[in-house]
C-alpha cells in the first residue's frame, strides 16, 4: 500500500491537479470559491438595476396615461371647436370674436380682464376680428363730448348716444353709469356673449371701452329706435308708424331671435330681460333684440332649471320665475307673449291709470284672447282695422299660449316661429320689395 494513501478517493479533478506539478490537490476548491465571489457583484448589480427598471416602467406608464388623456381631451376640444369657433384668451386678456352658435363655457368672467384697462387715450383703436376696443377719448370725440344733442336713449343702465366713428360708421354708444360688481359682471357678460353670438336678429356689437373706470358698449345704430318708443310714446306723430304687417314682421323677428338663443346655441342662452324697450328697429323696421346684461347660460340638464336671483322688469317676469327664482327658456317665452300682447293692444304691461281689472295686461287680456268677439275689442285702435280677423285670431292664440301660467303649457320658440311665418309671409308678398310700410286695409270681419 502506498504510504501517501489517505483513505480518500481522489476525484478526477484531483488527479488532474496531481498531474500538474505546480498546483496543490485542493486547488479545485479554490476555483469554486473564485466563481462564487464572481457571482456576488452580478447579484448586487441586478438588485440595483431591477428597481430602476421598475421605476422607469412606472414612469413610462404614467406618461402614457397622461398622453392618452390629453389626446382624448384634444379630440373633445376638436369636436367642440368645430361647433364653436369662439375663444377667449384670458392669458393676454384679449377677446377673439368669431361667428358661433355654440357656447361651452360660462361667460361670467371672474378674475379676468378686459383690454383697455388703464389704456392711454393716445393709443390707436385695436380691431379684434370684428369687435373693436376703443379708448374713452376716441368715443368722447365721436359723440361731440357726449353732447345732449346726441342722446337717443336713457334708462336704468345709463345713457345711449348717437356717434360717428373715425371710419364714418354711425353707431350707438351705451354708457354704463352704475358701479359695483353686478354692473361690472353685466358689462363683461354682454361683451362676451355678443362677441360670440351672431344672428341677423340680434343687435351687433361693434366694440367696447373699458378705459379706467369707464364702461361703454358700441352697437350698430338702429335708426328707428326701440319698439317701446313707437308703441307707447304719448307724443307719437304718426298713428300708423307700426301697421299690422310691420307688427307681424317684428313679432317674427323677435321670435327668431329667441329661437336662436334657446335652440341654436349649446347650452341655450336665456335673455331674462326680453321686453319692448330691448327690441330695436332698423331703417326697414326689422327688429333686433338687444341688452344681454342679465342673460343667463342655460343648463344642460333635462329639466333645464336654473336657480338664480330674480332680475328683470316687472310685468314681463314669468310667474314661476318671479315666485321661486327657477329660470328656464320658458321664462323668455312668457316675456315674449307679453310683448306680443303689446303689439296687439298697444297697452303697457302694467298701467295703474286704467280702470280696476285692467292694470295688469296679461290678467286683463288672457280671458279675451280666446273669445272671437272680445279679441277684436282689445286691438290697438291705431291699427284702424288693418288686419284680417283670421290673422288676428291666430296671433291672439299664440299670445295666449305664451303667457300661460304653467310653463309646461307654453310653446317652444320654434313653434312660435312656424306659426308666424305664413302670416308674415302673406303680408310681405302683398308689399313692395324691401319695405314694410305699405298699408293693407281689411275689415276685421273679413
Amino acid at each position: 500500500m502506498d504510504d501517501n494513501y489517505t483513505g480518500i478517493e481522489p476525484s478526477p479533478l484531483g488527479w488532474m491537479s496531481n498531474n500538474s506539478h505546480s498546483h496543490h490537490p485542493l486547488e479545485p476548491r479554490s476555483h469554486k470559491s473564485h466563481q462564487h465571489n464572481d457571482m456576488l457583484p452580478s447579484t448586487s448589480v441586478l438588485l440595483i438595476i431591477i428597481p430602476i427598471i421598475i421605476i422607469i416602467l412606472l414612469i413610462a406608464i404614467s406618461l402614457l396615461i397622461v398622453m392618452l388623456k390629453r389626446i382624448q381631451s384634444a379630440k373633445r376640444n376638436g369636436i367642440n371647436s368645430s361647433k364653436s369657433k369662439s375663444v377667449i384668451k384670458n392669458s393676454n386678456c384679449m377677446f377673439i370674436a368669431h361667428s358661433t352658435i355654440n357656447i361651452h363655457s360660462s361667460p361670467d368672467v371672474k378674475g379676468g380682464c378686459l383690454p383697455g384697462h388703464g389704456g392711454s387715450s393716445g393709443m390707436p383703436q385695436t380691431k379684434l376680428r370684428g369687435v373693436q376696443v376703443f379708448t374713452y377719448k376716441q368715443l368722447e370725440m365721436s359723440t361731440d363730448k357726449f353732447s345732449d344733442a346726441n342722446v337717443i336713449g336713457n334708462g336704468g343702465y345709463g345713457v345711449v348716444y348717437r356717434a360717428v366713428l373715425t371710419d364714418g360708421t354711425v353707431a350707438a354708444i351705451k354708457v354704463l353709469q352704475r358701479e359695483g360688481k353686478q354692473w361690472e359682471r353685466s358689462f363683461r357678460l354682454e361683451v362676451d356673449l355678443l362677441s360670440r353670438l351672431h344672428s341677423p336678429y340680434l343687435v351687433e356689437l361693434l366694440g367696447y371701452c373699458a378705459d379706467q373706470h369707464h364702461r361703454l358698449l358700441i352697437f350698430d345704430y338702429m335708426p328707428n329706435g326701440s319698439l317701446q318708443q313707437h308703441l307707447h310714446n304719448p307724443n307719437k306723430q304718426t298713428k300708423n308708424s307700426l301697421n299690422w304687417g310691420v307688427r307681424l314682421r317684428i313679432a317674427l323677428d323677435c321670435a327668431r331671435a329667441l329661437e336662436y338663443l334657446h335652440e341654436h346655441t349649446t347650452p341655450s342662452v336665456i335673455h331674462r330681460d326680453f321686453k319692448c324697450s330691448n327690441v330695436l328697429l332698423d331703417q326697414n323696421f326689422r327688429a333686433k333684440v338687444s341688452d344681454f346684461g342679465l342673460a343667463k347660460i342655460g343648463s344642460d340638464k333635462m329639466n333645464g332649471l336654473i336657480s338664480t336671483r330674480v332680475l328683470g322688469t316687472t310685468g314681463y317676469l314669468a310667474p314661476e320665475y318671479a315666485s321661486t327664482g327657477k329660470l328656464t327658456t320658458k321664462s323668455d317665452v312668457y316675456s315674449y307673449g307679453v310683448v306680443l300682447l303689446e303689439l296687439l293692444t298697444g297697452r303697457v304691461p302694467i298701467d295703474t291709470k286704467r280702470p280696476p281689472g285692467e292694470h295688469v295686461l296679461v290678467s286683463w287680456a288672457l280671458p279675451r284672447l280666446t273669445n272671437r268677439e272680445k279679441v277684436v275689442e282689445m286691438v290697438d285702435p291705431t291699427l284702424q282695422g288693418q288686419y284680417t280677423k283670421k290673422d288676428l285670431i291666430q296671433v291672439a292664440a299664440i299670445a295666449a299660449m305664451c303667457v300661460q301660467t304653467e310653463a309646461d303649457y307654453r310653446p317652444l320658440m320654434t313653434d312660435v316661429v312656424q306659426s308666424l311665418v305664413p302670416l308674415a309671409k302673406a303680408y310681405s308678398s302683398a308689399c313692395p320689395a324691401n319695405t314694410f310700410r305699405c298699408n293693407q286695409t281689411a275689415s276685421p270681419r273679413s
